[in-house]
């Protein structure tokens, strides 16, 4: 028995180490992330530098082969954030407005000198069809912020700047407003889809002209107008190509190519070296 006894507890002492390493291959498996630093070394021609790494990718995920870079695509948002630029992509919902008022606040604080590149291509608070998306005062609110910062605001359209979006595409910077060859400017007023009882629906009426007043006030301050002349305008659909929406005053010009370009991205020129 003694010799069985012996055997019993060395097998009762493999099945502990085999435990006790199972354990720790776990505990290292679902250990805490740290934050990566935003900067990763690497070696060049014996030559050590520093280089910005995208977003919150770890160092240890890329790999040099040539000097160029092999792992995960960039983050984009990340990229542009860091090179001040705001992109407007969607129709002004609550969502777009709240990111972009904080972009706009997070590079105010971030340096009050060095130039934001604002690009719009959104339909507005409006679809093309007439549905609202929104409300207006998601576009007075950027606008407001637009003016609040302390850096100049540069405006670019690209694709489409419909309604409201047409009109924060005026607020930029005098002589720093621009437009790409292709894009499309439309002006229009706010529509209601009020329903109810007819109190109610007089009640957001009165709002709506309201905010029609106010967008045509933005706009005649930005393009030098009369108010009465935009306002005419804004009664009907009133559609704009890049060169016409440069002599009714809501650009200042149109960009052809990438020597008039408002601000080159830093990672652009990293990306051609």
């Amino acid at each position: 028995s003694h010799p069985s006894r012996k055997s019993t507890m060395m097998k009762a002492a493999i099945l502990v180490f085999h435990l006790i390493a199972i354990v720790a291959q776990l505990t290292h498996a679902f250990a805490p992330v740290a934050f990566a630093p935003k900067t990763a070394k690497f070696r060049n021609n014996g030559m050590s530098s520093l280089r910005m790494i995208a977003g919150g990718a770890s160092p240890s995920d890329y790999e040099y082969v040539d000097g160029a870079r092999i792992g995960p695509p960039p983050d984009l948002p990340s990229l542009l954030l860091h090179n001040r630029i705001v992109y407007i992509g969607m129709p002004l919902v609550p969502a777009v407005t709240e990111l972009v008022i904080a972009e706009l606040l997070y590079l105010n604080y971030e340096n009050t000198f060095e130039p934001i590149t604002m690009y719009i291509n959104s339909c507005g608070t409006t679809t093309p069809d007439g549905r609202s998306v929104g409300f207006e005062t998601e576009a007075f609110a950027i606008a407001d912020v637009m003016k609040y910062v302390r850096p100049p605001v540069h405006t670019v359209a690209l694709g489409q700047a419909f309604g409201s979006a047409a009109m924060l595409l005026a607020q930029g910077k005098r002589g720093k407003r621009f437009a790409l060859p292709n894009a499309t400017i439309l002006l229009n007023q706010p529509r209601s889809q009020a329903r109810g009882q007819a109190s109610d629906i007089a009640i957001k009426a009165r709002e709506v002209a309201h905010n029609r007043r106010t967008t045509c006030e933005l706009l005649a301050s930005a393009c030098s107008k009369p108010l009465n002349v935009v306002m005419e305008d804004c009664q009907r659909v009133k559609y704009l190509q890049p060169h016409e929406a440069r002599e009714y005053g809501l650009i200042d010009q149109v960009l052809e190519n990438e020597t008039s370009l408002p601000l080159k991205p830093s990672f652009l020129t990293q990306l051609k070296k």
